[in-house]
């Protein structure tokens, strides 16, 4: 990240198909294509865990394992374990939004149909299968029997399981892993379709120049096996009661703060084995992107704690959280981390301290720097070369939403941005874009949606807003050769190749 760079946001459900949800299949294959013909040399993604109640990626059932949306059937059919029959009769599924009920009611019948295909005729697949769950052991035995368990009492839960395994009482793990055998195979056999097609994508990224840079939520879901597996680690009782939880103060997002609901983590436990359970997930992360985006970075200098029982983030405290120490011993363990700190939101200094002692490039949001009151260090002369620019987020609106709704509802902020882009025309996002692009800072990651120029109908989510966000998808006809020369040209104009100045060709000359 110490060189020019550009990049494109969008998480693989997002991609086209018809299977009603963007996966890692042939469209994949074409959107790393088109960052390759784009001159782009970063894809950006949110969290690739499978996703439980709202579809937020950044509230997972398991802080290692993948998605099993995202696997693609078309692959399966290449592997021989979908049929042609098995894929004949697809729904109806809006191409453009996802239907989340429908497509994981359906798509979890073909992964069904591929594990039986998989147990009557494995002997392909079977060790490469069985190499991945004996690599994988550390977390997937948990998550394994965690997820089958949770299907085995309807979905809810775990804390409203039966007391012996919710507890995970002496002698219940082997029963229940007895007695629900073939779910859990079942739930490993999928989580190594995800590994397998996801790794050949990255490999794929990878060979083309294409670095990506994934995403680590820093608190895990309550509903999750990491939970329910290390208890001792999070912030709930011997019953699995939240005594305390994540969120953050009143921000730019939220006049109440935002209430998360994750369990915070027991920190004095962590340091007891050098933040062994931490080591784990970024080695597993580590693995399956590039760089890592450390979502809410602050947490690791303080948390905003929250009572377990509270209906808003308003009465928390900020606790001191052992930044320097934890980093320290990941350092020490991976070496010179390729980190992006998402320091945004109440930055106190020891939070930029802790940033910059690493020297870990943070974010700049243009959404959040225009009008008389914008926070002017968002603005692009006062970039530095170590961060990362975007024109918004995915808790924002996209830029064309924003810049319609400051038009109309806040002109003094519209105003204020066409004097400060020197741009009086229509198109805000493309002045955005070039401003973006033109900075001094390294890093210019584009949200896909930005990059289409698309309205507020495109927006990803809305912080606090229950259901109806992460379903944007966009279609393979709004993605063009005149759209990718018009990329390769940005990224030529203002020299974000990605090339170091000691790549270049060497000529002595007398």
């Amino acid at each position: 990240m110490n060189t020019r760079t550009a990049g494109i946001l969008l998480h693989p459900t997002s991609l086209p198909g018809k299977y009603g949800i963007g996966d890692l299949g042939k469209n994949a294959y074409k959107f790393i294509d088109f960052l390759k013909n784009s001159g782009q040399s970063l894809w950006q993604i949110f969290p690739l865990g499978p996703t439980g109640y709202g579809d937020s990626p950044y509230q997972c059932f398991s802080a290692f394992a993948g998605n099993p949306l995202l696997i693609s059937p078309d692959l399966l059919l290449e592997k021989n374990l979908l049929s042609e029959i098995d894929l004949k009769d697809v729904p109806f599924f809006d191409q453009t939004n996802i239907d989340y009920g429908e497509t994981i009611t359906y798509k979890t019948k073909l992964l069904k149909q591929a594990y039986s295909n998989f147990k009557n005729n494995s002997v392909e697949l079977g060790k490469s299968y069985n190499e991945f769950c004996e690599n994988n052991k550390s977390w997937l035995d948990d998550y394994s029997l965690f997820m089958a368990a949770k299907a085995h009492h309807g979905g809810v839960q775990w804390t409203e399981w039966k007391e012996d395994i919710a507890l995970r009482k002496t002698g219940a793990i082997e029963k229940w892993t007895d007695k629900l055998a073939d779910e859990i195979q079942y739930q490993k056999f999928i989580q190594f379709l995800f590994n397998e097609q996801w790794m050949n994508l990255k490999t794929y990224a990878n060979d083309k120049g294409i670095k990506i840079i994934g995403d680590l939520p820093i608190f895990i879901a309550y509903d999750s096996s990491d939970c329910w597996a290390n208890k001792e680690l999070f912030s709930v009782d011997e019953t699995g009661k939240l005594e305390t939880v994540a969120g953050v103060p009143p921000d730019y997002f939220s006049e109440t703060g935002q209430l998360w609901g994750n369990p915070l983590y027991r920190w004095d436990e962590m340091e007891k084995n050098d933040f062994a359970w931490w080591r784990r997930r970024f080695e597993n992360l580590f693995a399956m992107v590039d760089i890592v985006r450390v979502d809410h970075f602050r947490g690791f200098d303080a948390y905003w704690e929250i009572p377990g029982d509270a209906e808003t983030a308003i009465n928390g405290k900020w606790i001191k959280a052992p930044g320097k120490k934890f980093f320290e011993s990941i350092k020490k363990h991976f070496g010179k981390l390729p980190i992006i700190a998402e320091d945004l939101g109440v930055i106190t200094q020891s939070v930029a301290d802790l940033r910059d002692e690493f020297e870990f490039p943070g974010i700049k949001i243009m959404q959040f720097a225009f009008g008389p009151d914008g926070d002017k260090k968002f603005l692009p002369h006062n970039h530095i070369p170590n961060c990362i620019v975007h024109t918004g987020s995915h808790d924002n609106d996209t830029t064309k939403g924003f810049f319609d709704k400051a038009k109309e509802n806040e002109p003094e902020i519209y105003n204020w941005a066409q004097m400060y882009l020197n741009y009086f025309g229509e198109d805000m996002c493309d002045a955005l874009i070039k401003t973006v692009y033109a900075s001094v800072a390294n890093t210019v990651v584009i949200p896909m949606q930005d990059v289409l120029n698309l309205g507020g109908e495109a927006r990803m989510n809305f912080p606090g807003k229950l259901g109806g966000n992460w379903g944007w998808r966009f279609t393979l006809d709004q993605i063009n050769e005149e759209l990718e020369q018009k990329y390769l040209t940005l990224v030529d104009i203002y020299e974000r190749t990605g090339i170091k100045d000691d790549e270049y060709e060497k000529i002595d000359v007398e």
